[in-house]
């Protein structure tokens, strides 16, 4: 009987540390949080300048926006991680939960120096989307991409970018500016998608299924988005 009590209060105690532990999981996702946050602070500067951002007839137009802040050149080139960010995309109930992925390639176009440089990118298109929720795709390779008008310049020449699955942006030193980048390569982040998501989780999941939900921490990023467009997928 003893014994039978003894292992009772040893399951018992087993159950309230795994509780513990998984209480404490949010605690765990300090980068994750991070990034969301960058991402969305990022974004919120540049659309907070209408005369030199992102044109909001173009946002409304676009089904994903993907954000990465802080990329080093030096990182870019040499390293297999050059760029880490986020990305989220529409869905019948707003934007998705982030998905994470990484971003690097030997060329990113014009030569900015040293400097962090952020980047942006409207997915515009299905095809666009499609190239998002694939494991790895290339720009200007696997996916078209152009320089994205910047400001109140949305006209004429808007038209003619729409032809681009995907329009690029950057900004460095405080300018902000359409920057085609090309033989950059984009993939999910699998370590930041298992941290935040589980094991097992893909960015097709979590930005077109829109069957996963996101921890509280990491939704900064889709509610900068929902402030500036709030137009919802189609089903």
């Amino acid at each position: 009987m003893r014994r039978i009590v003894i292992a009772a209060a040893m399951s018992l105690s087993m159950v309230s540390f795994a509780t513990v532990t998984h209480a404490q999981k949010p605690a765990d996702l300090g980068d994750e949080i991070s990034q969301s946050e960058k991402a969305a602070r990022v974004f919120g500067e540049i659309m907070g300048t209408p005369d030199k951002g992102i044109p909001k007839d173009l946002l409304e137009k676009a089904e994903c926006v993907a954000v990465f802040p802080s990329v080093l050149k030096a990182g870019f080139i040499v390293g297999g991680r050059g760029g880490r960010g986020l990305a989220s995309c529409r869905t019948v109930n707003g934007w998705s939960a982030p998905a994470y992925f990484t971003l690097g390639g030997a060329s990113f176009g014009l030569q900015i120096g040293a400097q962090s440089t952020d980047f942006v990118m409207l997915f515009m298109n299905k095809e666009g989307l499609n190239s998002l929720l694939s494991d790895e795709f290339t720009l200007g390779g696997d996916a078209s991409v152009a320089a994205g008008p910047v400001g109140r310049q949305a006209g004429a020449s808007t038209d003619l970018k729409l032809n681009a699955q995907i329009l690029s942006y950057s900004r460095s030193k405080g300018l902000f500016a359409g920057l085609e980048l090309k033989g950059v390569v984009i993939k999910a982040d699998k370590d930041d998608m298992r941290d935040v998501y589980g094991e097992g989780i893909t960015a097709k999941q979590v930005l077109k299924d829109n069957k996963v939900s996101a921890p509280v921490g990491v939704r900064a990023f889709p509610i900068a988005l929902g402030r500036y467009s709030s137009r919802n997928a189609t089903e």
